[in-house]
């Protein structure tokens, strides 16, 4: 995707809680902490402030609808549905990747504490991508048995969807703000192809070359989100 259309997305992800704010007079406003560990991957943290989450507005007694959004620095990200071969090593990162939810809410109200149950869905994006070669290359060699390889590729990044569920504590400290836990798990992807060639043999033969393209691999946004944070009640 190109850095314009990209510049478009990252200021919609911005506006977003204000937009929410304005049409639908969110009851509450969350800033969070959010950790993300994902399947087959590496340990990622937000860059914070840039994760605001809990922005919504109650049905009824019982249900709400929330948005928000979360800016991460992936450290590592697998690929899957390559034709070849898999990993469970990352192939992707580090990266910037943003993400929106939209979920439903169920909530059990107390005086004082909270317990939500969330499901919904959820786009997300990257930008910055970068190829963990070594990882690339030690799949190459195990897939053709070789004991030396070496891949360059190129690569198209697309925006990705998925589905998740979690649940949410909540504890107030006062009227006006409280304290979160939470906990989701995500599930999806976004295509991610591969264009390109890699090199490799064995010690005792010659070295061989294979042109190689991909195109339905996609990039691997599965994973737990494990979320502290506060809420703003309005």
């Amino acid at each position: 995707m190109t850095n314009k259309l990209y510049q478009r997305l990252i200021i919609g992800v911005f506006l977003l809680p204000g937009i929410w704010s304005t049409q639908l007079h969110a009851q509450e406003v969350g800033l969070s902490f959010s950790y993300f560990l994902p399947k087959n991957g590496y340990f990622s943290v937000p860059i914070s402030p840039f994760s605001i989450r809990g922005v919504g507005v109650d049905l009824n007694d019982y249900f709400a609808l929330q948005t928000g959004f979360s800016l991460y620095r992936m450290s590592g990200l697998n690929i899957k549905d390559i034709d070849d071969f898999s990993t469970k090593d990352p192939l992707v990162g580090p990266n910037f990747t943003f993400m929106i939810p939209l979920e439903l809410v169920l909530q059990f109200i107390g005086k004082q504490q909270e317990f939500r149950i969330k499901a919904g869905g959820f786009g997300f994006g990257t930008f910055d991508n970068k190829l963990k070669y070594g990882n690339l290359d030690k799949a190459i060699r195990r897939f053709e048995g070789w004991e030396v390889a070496n891949s360059d590729f190129d690569f198209n990044s697309s925006l990705g969807f998925g589905y998740f569920f979690g649940a949410e504590y909540v504890v107030y400290v006062t009227r006006q703000w409280g304290l979160t836990l939470e906990a989701n798990y995500f599930i999806g992807d976004a295509g991610f192809e591969l264009d390109g060639s890699y090199t490799g043999g064995n010690t005792s033969g010659p070295l061989e070359t294979k042109q190689v393209e991909y195109t339905d691999a996609r990039l691997d946004y599965t994973g737990l989100e494990i979320s502290v944070g506060i809420i703003f009640i309005q």
